[in-house]
């Protein structure tokens, strides 16, 4: 059954929240650029978008690029939009990037920093040419975003709109 079909059977559409390596160091590491919540605070936050949003959160850290991509591959079918925030991986995980440009549902990409505003090797993303859009630089409140975001075009997709 896929996403739009589990929607319409009255199931909530399933999305993937993925994060990757480093991101369970949240609250710790580094907290003059990614803050201080943690990531059960980020991945709550984003469960509660979800719920507002009618969809059911899923979510999965690892710090294996192949666990990743595994989930990905799991997702295919089953999941109406993956939320992926992959840390470095997202400057450089061209398996990632095949994973999710093989994946059928909405991507949204995710940083909690602007990694425009950071060293130029986190300047360039090989997930964003795969993903439906990107949200950077808005702390924790992207996850919430992310979330809302890929809400509203999972809901264009299942009602036939364009440009979702």
């Amino acid at each position: 059954m896929s996403a739009a079909e589990k929607d319409r059977a009255g199931g909530a559409p399933v999305v993937l929240l993925l994060s990757g390596p480093n991101l369970g160091l949240l609250g710790a590491r580094q907290p003059e650029i990614y803050g201080t919540a943690t990531l059960a605070d980020h991945v709550a936050r984003a469960d509660r978008a979800a719920a507002r949003s009618g969809l059911e959160l899923k979510h999965l850290q690892s710090e294996h690029e192949a666990d990743l991509v595994a989930a990905v591959h799991d997702a295919r079918g089953t999941v109406a939009a993956i939320v992926v925030n992959a840390g470095a991986l997202s400057h450089s995980s061209w398996a990632l990037h095949d994973a999710l440009a093989a994946f059928d549902g909405i991507v949204v990409e995710l940083h909690l920093s602007n990694p425009d505003a950071r060293e130029p090797w986190r300047r360039r993303s090989v997930l964003a040419p795969v993903a439906d859009g990107t949200v950077a630089g808005f702390g924790g409140l992207g996850y919430e975003l992310a979330v809302e975001a890929a809400a509203r075009l999972v809901t264009d997709r299942n009602r036939g709109l364009p440009g979702a």
